[in-house]
């Protein structure tokens, strides 16, 4: 009763505040009362200890961290897609690993960077039409003699809303790597997602392994920009 009558606790609180209680060493304990919204409470896993109490910096704090500046990604397109990720990539920095905007257009460059990566990637487009879309892979790109990945892998849309499109389990064509272009999910025909060697164009057509819709409405599609993203 000291504690609450010190800080000014009622007795009641609502749904939303979380009363957290600390001691440091031997100093005495403090109270730190923390306002949560409710579709952020999940998120708690990912937060710091020392929440902030004001609603915006709590909105940031359930956010990935971004080490370089995006050309593609908006807070909007982060708060849809991050929740979506595997468990154990969640709370990880992202770190960009493959940029046209820095690197050029090259499949190969793309390739190279990300040979020593030993953890999964996120591929983000934007095509001439400023559509938005791209695939979660659970292994880095690589040049390769047959498919690669895990059921983890998903493709992604928000064009003009946002869907992902997980592994259906009818085939393992996950990834395949060729020097000439790069490939996500196949069976019955084309590929869920398609890049050529100059990553200037690609296609995105139903596929058996994601069973997914195209991914943008132009099904041939020219690229404006595509970047790479670890997770650290």
């Amino acid at each position: 009763m000291l504690l609450k009558h010190r800080v000014g606790l009622r007795e009641r609180t609502e749904e939303n505040v979380k009363i957290l209680f600390f001691c440091r060493g031997c100093e005495e304990p403090y109270v730190q009362i923390i306002t949560v919204r409710k579709e952020k409470r999940s998120q708690s896993v990912c937060s710091s200890p020392s929440v902030s109490t004001s609603e915006d910096e709590d909105t940031e704090d359930t956010l990935p961290v971004l080490q370089q500046d995006s050309q593609i990604l908006r807070e909007q397109h982060i708060e849809k897609l991050a929740p979506h990720l595997p468990a154990r990539v969640q709370c990880s920095p992202w770190q960009l690993v493959y940029s046209t905007d820095t690197h050029g257009t090259s499949l190969k460059t793309l390739y190279r960077n990300t040979a020593e990566i030993q953890q999964p990637v996120l591929l983000l487009i934007q095509d001439t039409h400023n559509q938005v879309f791209g695939a979660f892979s659970s292994d880095s790109f690589r040049v390769s003699d047959c498919c690669y990945g895990t059921g983890e892998t998903f493709l992604f849309t928000f064009s003009p809303e946002f869907q992902m499109f997980r592994w259906s389990g009818e085939n393992s064509y996950f990834v395949r790597g060729f020097l000439d272009s790069l490939q996500l999910g196949a069976g019955g025909g084309p590929f869920g997602l398609w890049l050529d060697s100059d990553l200037l164009r690609g296609s995105t057509f139903p596929c058996n392994t994601f069973r997914n819709a195209p991914l943008c409405p132009h099904q041939d599609f020219s690229v404006r920009a595509l970047e790479v993203w670890s997770f650290q």
